[in-house]
């Protein structure tokens, strides 16, 4: 039984103070930046910092670029992660070699991973010789519209086992009782999926779509990393456009851009809640 005590704000206390002063005050105070003109005096200018940056051919192609990225690389990851989920849910217990090591990934610092990657798509490193191996040109990975390769790789590999984690215990929270009476019943494997499956971890699908989109809205980092602040049009991110503005000292792109992209984040994820409460509707 719970009960409630207000003794537990005081452990919240230093947590919440925190949130507020890094990340609410700053959310807040920010909106004035984007609505004034940057001079010495701060003028207000009203909307006309998100006319201009919605006008600038550079955002927009972060823009684009970013939604793209995260486009491919969350449902990649959304779908991968519940077949091996799947795969592992019915090699349990045995299956706990394979689940830490899909998992590794995950815990590895980025810098690590990022500087194992550049070995492995090196000109001359282990993807282009496999890739003359089979009697193909080597392939400059680092460079050029190629870099999208890697890097969604490289997403999708660090992603993926917090995804198969929150699958599986999804999967075996699901009383087995309710397979065997379908069964009995002469429900078949697609049956049992389609009407027990499926409904059981709609909520926990929906909270790895949701955390992968916002997983891969940040990755900026390895972009930057392999990139540089500058890297070929086709990887420009969002992200690269709001450090190159912050390392200018325009504020005014920077804030504008960022609210701009919230606004856009929060109506996606709207989207997304809608459809969850239809398509559990739907489902039950």
């Amino acid at each position: 039984m719970f009960v409630k005590k207000k003794s537990v704000w005081l452990f919240l206390l230093p947590g919440l103070a925190g949130l507020m002063l890094f990340y609410v005050v700053p959310f807040f105070g920010g909106i004035w930046y984007s609505v004034t003109d940057g001079s010495y005096k701060n003028a207000f200018v009203g909307l006309e910092n998100y006319i201009n940056i919605w006008q600038n051919q550079m955002f927009l192609l972060g823009l684009k670029n970013t939604m793209l990225l995260s486009l491919i690389c969350a449902p990649l990851v959304w779908i991968l992660s519940f077949v091996f989920a799947a795969l592992l849910n019915r090699l349990s217990p045995s299956g706990a070699f394979f689940r830490n090591s899909i998992l590794l990934p995950y815990l590895m610092p980025s810098s690590a991973m990022l500087l194992i990657w550049l070995v492995i798509f090196d000109y001359g490193g282990v993807v282009n010789r496999l890739v003359e191996a089979m009697g193909f040109a080597r392939i400059n990975w680092l460079e050029g519209a190629q870099l999208r390769f890697p890097i969604i790789l490289m997403f999708v590999w660090k992603n993926l086992g917090f995804a198969v984690v929150i699958f599986l215990a999804a999967l075996q929270s699901i009383p087995k009782p309710l397979y065997e009476f379908a069964t009995l019943e002469g429900a078949g494997f697609w049956k049992q999926t389609f009407a027990i499956t499926l409904p059981m971890v709609v909520p926990s699908a929906f909270l790895v779509i949701i955390l992968e989109w916002i997983n891969a809205f940040k990755i900026f980092k390895e972009v930057y990393f392999i990139g540089g602040a500058y890297p070929d049009y086709s990887v420009y991110t969002l992200q690269n456009y709001m450090n190159n503005m912050y390392s200018k000292l325009n504020y005014q792109n920077v804030t504008t851009a960022a609210y701009s992209f919230a606004i856009i984040v929060f109506l996606l994820f709207g989207i997304l809640f809608m459809s969850q409460k239809r398509l559990m509707k739907t489902l039950t």
